[in-house]
């Protein structure tokens, strides 16, 4: 417990040195560029401090939990020798914290009204919403197949650089085909996956099976699953605008 508490202590110090450039930064803008005070000083500087002890907090928490967990059971799966369920655990996963994303949920519902106001769909609450948890599926599916896709390549031990180009290639191709209105939020799709949740749990999978299979090294051969997952929801929601 003691052991704990002094790794807080230390994430919290380095979450208040990750977090000085972005005071300083606004610091210099606000007072020497704009030449006006902070409005409610005192809520900003509470705001910061609780925005820098739930950063330490939530370090701490991957460390202790979501890390371990996810490569223990990527290495059992692994371990127990069965390629389906490795396969259809890594699907699983990347479907269930994709869809549970608060970034793409936001990015999701952000979309269906600019759809709405530009006329793509139906300016009514059940178009938008609709829309919003289609758009939620295609993305969170698209993940959960990169991550078969990703745990596939590691178990094989297929080059990475190969999938990574024919998959731009084939964003490009989809990206001229694909209605102008759609190209944005597909683009942005692909953004909202690497965030608080999918990203820990992607990568302790990636990480996890490179060190239990055989002839693999977590370094070279574990990390890559986090372009899957950017990349094919790019692909799925430009073929989404096409065919909505």
């Amino acid at each position: 417990m003691h052991q704990h508490f002094a790794g807080l202590a230390r994430l919290l110090l380095g979450t208040l040195r990750d977090l000085a450039p972005i005071v300083i930064v606004i610091a210099v803008f606000q007072l020497g560029v704009l030449r006006q005070p902070f409005p409610d000083l005192g809520d900003i500087i509470v705001g910061a401090i609780l925005v820098m002890i739930g950063l330490a907090l939530f370090i701490q928490g991957l460390e202790m939990g979501l890390f371990p967990l996810g490569e223990a059971m990527a290495g059992a799966f692994a371990a127990k020798g069965s390629l389906a369920w490795l396969l259809a655990f890594a699907f699983a996963l990347g479907f269930g914290t994709t869809v549970a994303e608060p970034a793409l949920i936001a990015i999701a519902a952000e979309a269906a009204e600019a759809a709405a106001q530009a006329g793509m769909i139906a300016d009514r609450a059940a178009a938008r919403t609709g829309f919003a948890d289609d758009l939620r599926l295609v993305v969170a599916t698209a993940v959960g197949l990169a991550l078969v896709l990703g745990a596939l390549r590691i178990v094989k031990g297929w080059p990475i650089h190969y999938f990574i180009i024919a998959g731009y290639l084939l964003v490009v191709l989809l990206t001229m085909a694909a209605p102008a209105g759609i190209v944005g939020i597909a683009y942005d799709s692909g953004g909202v996956t690497t965030s608080t949740v999918t990203v820990p749990l992607v990568a302790a999978l990636g990480v996890g099976l490179a060190r239990v299979i055989k002839g693999r090294n977590a370094l070279t051969d574990g990390f890559g699953l986090i372009a899957f997952a950017s990349l094919l929801p790019i692909v799925f929601v430009l073929a989404f605008g096409m065919v909505v």
